[in-house]
């Protein structure tokens, strides 16, 4: 069972997302919160899979609530997903720098919102190709001058080189075809990075994969 937890001011959105999640055999809705401190209150408590995050709350805003969350060791397993009322929200990439699994806009269609939760649930892509690219390529426009990593020394070239696929935007199938490898294989090379560098997931990767400068702008397609 996938267990949420949703944090928005809005109660007409949480009540909307409950009926929602509560209705799939698989997934429940663990506890809501109005704002940012309540939020990391219960989730230290419940433990949640999945938390909704809205960007904007009273109190205690969704971007340093989801820093509390992403930086307690003993919240580790806890995925935050931002809720935002715009795609390309300026907010989105700092929430991303700061832990989030990735964004949903608010009046996303809802087998899209069961979809992500799932897949943040299982490590995988949360986004589409088509937005992850965007999201990147945004992302890059804002990235400040590349960072040494040191973190890179511990990858294999084959390692580098998935990372940086997953830095443009690829999926695993597309990693596999570009490589010419299984898509097993393309996940296992990704998994193995993300431990190494200590990728809490897929979405922090592509950050690691700008900062350290392996991925520059311009070079998506």
């Amino acid at each position: 069972m996938i267990r949420v937890l949703l944090a928005d001011d809005q109660s007409l959105v949480r009540a909307g997302f409950r009926a929602l999640l509560d209705a799939q055999p698989d997934i429940e809705v663990a506890g809501e919160a109005a704002d940012g401190e309540e939020a990391v209150r219960a989730i230290r408590e419940l433990r949640p899979d999945v938390v909704l995050m809205d960007i904007r709350m009273p109190l205690l805003d969704g971007l340093a609530a989801t820093r509390r969350v992403t930086e307690d060791p003993a919240l580790t397993d806890v995925k935050v997903v931002m809720l935002t009322t715009f795609e390309l929200d300026e907010y989105v990439f700092e929430a991303i720098r700061n832990g989030a699994s990735g964004f949903l806009v608010k009046d996303t269609e809802p087998d899209e919102l069961l979809r992500a939760v799932r897949a943040v649930v299982a490590g995988d892509a949360l986004l589409s190709p088509g937005v992850t690219r965007r999201l990147i390529a945004e992302f890059a426009a804002r990235s400040k001058e590349p960072a040494a990593a040191d973190g890179l020394s511990l990858l294999t070239e084959r390692e580098r080189e998935v990372m940086a696929l997953v830095g443009i935007g690829l999926s695993n199938e597309e990693i596999a075809r570009r490589l010419v490898v299984s898509p097993l294989t393309a996940k296992t090379h990704v998994s193995r990075t993300m431990v190494k560098l200590g990728a809490r997931d897929r979405a922090q990767l592509v950050v690691l994969a700008y900062e350290s400068g392996l991925v520059r702008p311009g070079w998506l397609g």
